[in-house]
């Protein structure tokens, strides 16, 4: 598909990935038009947004000329960045070279960008840290804007690095097993980000945190274990485990097992019941496990 022949659609960054992905399809599911931005027009995911509907368009957060052809008549843009492919220097630059060829197309009115919960206060996260930094441009640019915040992703429990201990019958994390953590799974985030791009007078200029449940790390290891049907007992690491893979998630983890996150999520579910919102066993038992049992 070239990128020269879309009609006006929404578009969305990172649409190969978690967020990106699921927001494409809450949009595609309600029947607006959507076009995917991503790196690899060819890869099996785009490729089944295709099929669901949705424009495929190459961009790369690197090649400014890209994101003006990908963004050319698009009418809003879920806007999505990540460090973890390379920095948190790299992914303030990334998103501020999005925001900045959104903001020139003249076509688009709405920017719906994805942070972290609490990010924007002064956690000393560097992953929280550095989309609040983009956040701040993006109240430059003279565009409507909306923000929403994301808890803990419900999704890193199916990863491989939690089902290794989950097959060993532990689930194990650098917080305390008592400590509650405010949880959401992606599918509901993209929900969420669909609501505001289509209803974007109930949420320009809004900085909303999100969730959909909140758990003890003992009650995650619970509800993980009986979706597993096995037994899963909950255990605390010491946070220099955490520390020997990332210093960023290391401070993320102390962030949580200290302050953590206080987002009302009844109120959440009283304002917006169509999102649907997943506790986590609803979100774990609707999942095919591979941890044993």
């Amino acid at each position: 598909m070239t990128q020269t022949s879309y009609s006006s659609a929404i578009g969305v960054t990172g649409a190969t990935g978690a967020q990106g992905g699921a927001t494409a399809k809450a949009l595609l599911r309600a029947g607006h038009p959507v076009r995917a931005l991503t790196r690899n027009p060819d890869s099996s995911a785009a490729q089944q947004l295709q099929r669901l509907g949705a424009q495929v368009a190459y961009a790369d957060f690197t090649d400014r000329a890209s994101l003006d052809a990908a963004l050319a008549r698009a009418t809003a843009l879920f806007a999505v960045t990540t460090p973890f492919e390379t920095d948190v220097e790299q992914e303030v630059k990334d998103g501020i070279t999005l925001l900045d060829a959104a903001a020139s197309t003249g076509s688009i009115k709405h920017i719906v960008f994805t942070s972290a919960a609490n990010a924007d206060r002064n956690t000393g996260i560097p992953h929280f840290d550095s989309k609040y930094r983009v956040e701040q441009h993006l109240a430059t640019l003279g565009i409507a804007w909306t923000v929403i915040a994301p808890a803990a992703f419900m999704d890193q429990y199916a990863e491989e690095w939690t089902l290794q201990g989950l097959r060993e019958g532990i689930f194990g994390r650098p917080m305390p097993a008592d400590k509650p953590l405010a949880l959401i799974p992606t599918a509901d985030i993209g929900a969420f980000a669909a609501l505001a791009l289509t209803r974007p007078d109930e949420f320009i200029g809004r900085r909303i945190d999100i969730a959909s449940d909140v758990r003890t790390g003992r009650e995650i290891a619970a509800i993980l274990g009986s979706a597993c049907g096995r037994e899963v007992r909950y255990q605390e690491f010491p946070i220099e485990y955490a520390e020997r893979f990332s210093t960023d998630l290391a401070a993320m983890f102390r962030y949580f097992a200290t302050v953590g996150m206080d987002i009302d999520i009844a109120q959440m579910r009283r304002d917006y019941p169509e999102i649907g919102w997943h506790i986590l066993q609803d979100w774990a038992t609707s999942r095919s496990w591979n941890c044993g049992g």
